[in-house]
């Protein structure tokens, strides 16, 4: 039975239509820069719109090292008026 498959979808015109249509062009790939340091480069995001804590506290700063994995997550206070 999975010859039968195998052949009639290898003839199918529609299938190998359809195939061609799903798949990313070919090209040529972008080298990764290596990083020889920590810390060289890192990406940084914000929660926002939690609960205020006692301390005053509303965020959370994401803060992600590329190269060894490590994140740290720092407690902030987000304040800003309607003109910022």
């Amino acid at each position: 039975m999975k010859r039968d498959i195998v052949d009639f979808v290898s003839r199918c015109l529609t299938v190998q239509d359809v195939k061609c249509d799903h798949q990313w062009p070919g090209g040529v790939s972008q080298r990764m820069s290596i990083l020889t340091g920590k810390w060289e480069r890192v990406t940084m995001d914000f929660i926002v719109g939690l609960p205020r804590t006692v301390g005053g506290y509303d965020s959370i700063r994401v803060v992600v090292d590329r190269l060894i994995k490590s994140t740290y997550f720092i407690l902030v206070q987000v304040q800003y008026t309607s003109e910022k």
